[in-house]
C-alpha cells in the first residue's frame, strides 16, 4: 500500500501547483482539485515551530478531497523539522517538502528559506532527519543560487547533498534569489530565468527527480519543459487563471476534461456555505475564484461581485450564484449580438 501511494505521488509530481504564501490555503487547494484530479497540490510554507507549537488543526488541517497534497515546511533545525514532518505525516500529507527558496525578510531573520542555499550540508542534515521519522517522500524546493553565488557549482552542491541524504525529489525555481536589494515580490520577476541551468542539472543526474518552476505561464510551456526535466510546477499562472488546470491532467497521463462550470458552482457553493456555517467568511473561499473566467465575456463583472460582495459578514453562496450568472448573461448577450 505504501509503495502504491508513493508511486501515485511520483506520477502526480509530473505536474504540481507551487506553494504560495497567502494563496495556497486549503480553500484554494479545494478549488484547484475540482479542476485537476491528479495535480500535486502544495500548502503554503508552514514554519516548523508553528507546526509543533501552534494551532495544528488551523495550520495543518485539510480535506480528504485535496489528495495528493504536500506539506511545505520552513526551518533550519533538523530536530524541529523532523518533529514537524512527523506531525505532518500524522495529518495525512502525501509528501513533506523543505523550503530552500523563499527570500522574504522573515525567513532571512530565521536563517532558512533561500538562505539555506549557502549551507548545503545543513540542508542535507535536515532532509536526513526528516527521512528518519516519516515514510512519505521528503523533497526540497530551492533556487539556482543566491546573491553572488555561481549557479553552476551552487546548485550542484545542494542537489548532491540532498540526494545523498535521501531526498526523493528536487524542485528548482530557475532564478537566483537576491537576499539584499530586492523585495520578495521583485525576487519572483527581476532575477533572470535560467531554465538551461535546471536542464543541465537533470542531464547530470538522470536517475534523480528534477522538477522546474518559475515564470511558466501555459500548459504548452509546461509540456515543453517536460521534454527536459521530470516535473513542472506552475505558480501564479495557476492561481490567476485556474481554469487552465482542467488541461493539466493530460500532462500526468490522465484524460483532460472540460470544466463543467455549473457543477463547479454547485460544489463551491456547498463548500462555501459549510465553511460559513463553521464561522468562516465567504471571502475566504471566493477570493481564490476571482480569476476563473479570465479573458471571457463578463469576467470583469464576475470579479467585481466576488471582490466586493463576499466581504460582508452575512454573505452566503447566493453571491457566488450571482457572479456566475453574470458570466451566463454576458455569453447570452454576445450570442444575441
Amino acid at each position: 500500500m505504501e509503495n502504491e501511494r508513493k508511486s501515485q505521488i511520483s506520477a502526480s509530481r509530473r505536474f504540481a501547483i507551487a506553494p504560495m504564501m497567502d494563496w495556497t490555503d486549503r480553500h484554494c487547494r479545494f478549488l484547484h482539485r475540482q479542476l485537476s484530479s491528479r495535480a500535486l497540490l502544495y500548502t503554503e510554507m508552514i514554519v516548523a515551530d508553528a507546526a509543533i507549537h501552534g494551532d495544528r488543526q488551523r495550520l495543518l488541517g485539510f480535506g480528504q478531497a485535496e489528495h495528493p497534497v504536500a506539506l511545505q515546511l520552513g526551518g533550519s533545525d533538523p530536530a524541529k523539522l523532523a518533529e514537524a514532518a512527523r506531525i505532518g505525516e500524522g495529518f495525512g500529507y502525501d509528501e513533506i517538502n523543505l523550503n530552500c527558496g523563499c527570500p522574504s525578510d522573515r525567513v532571512q531573520s530565521g536563517t532558512f528559506g533561500a538562505c539555506l542555499m549557502k549551507t548545503p550540508d545543513l540542508v542535507a542534515a535536515c532532509v536526513a532527519a526528516m527521512k528518519r521519522v516519516v515514510h512519505v517522500p521528503v523533497t526540497v524546493k530551492c533556487r539556482i543560487g543566491v546573491d553572488e553565488q555561481d549557479p553552476e557549482p551552487a546548485l550542484d552542491m545542494l542537489a548532491d547533498a540532498v540526494f545523498a541524504a535521501g531526498a526523493d525529489a528536487l524542485w528548482v525555481h530557475a532564478r537566483k534569489a537576491w537576499l539584499q536589494g530586492l523585495s520578495p515580490r521583485e525576487n519572483r520577476d527581476v532575477p533572470p530565468l535560467d531554465y538551461g541551468r535546471v536542464y543541465r542539472l537533470k542531464q547530470r543526474l538522470p536517475g534523480k527527480f528534477i522538477g522546474i518552476n518559475g515564470g511558466i505561464q501555459t500548459l504548452a510551456e509546461a509540456a515543453g519543459h517536460l521534454r527536459h526535466v521530470d516535473g513542472v510546477m506552475l505558480g501564479r499562472a495557476a492561481y490567476h487563471t485556474p481554469a487552465i488546470l482542467a488541461g493539466a491532467d493530460a500532462l500526468i497521463g490522465v484524460a483532460s476534461r472540460q470544466v463543467d462550470f455549473a457543477a463547479l458552482l454547485e460544489t463551491m457553493a456547498a463548500y462555501a456555505d459549510a465553511h460559513v456555517a463553521r464561522g468562516g467568511r465567504l471571502s475566504h473561499v471566493a477570493r481564490h475564484m476571482v480569476g476563473l473566467f479570465h479573458g471571457q465575456p463578463g469576467a470583469r463583472r464576475f470579479r467585481q461581485i466576488l471582490s466586493t460582495e463576499t466581504t460582508r459578514s452575512d454573505a452566503r453562496s447566493d453571491v457566488l450564484r450571482r457572479a456566475f450568472a453574470a458570466i451566463d448573461e454576458a455569453a447570452q448577450a454576445q450570442e444575441a449580438a
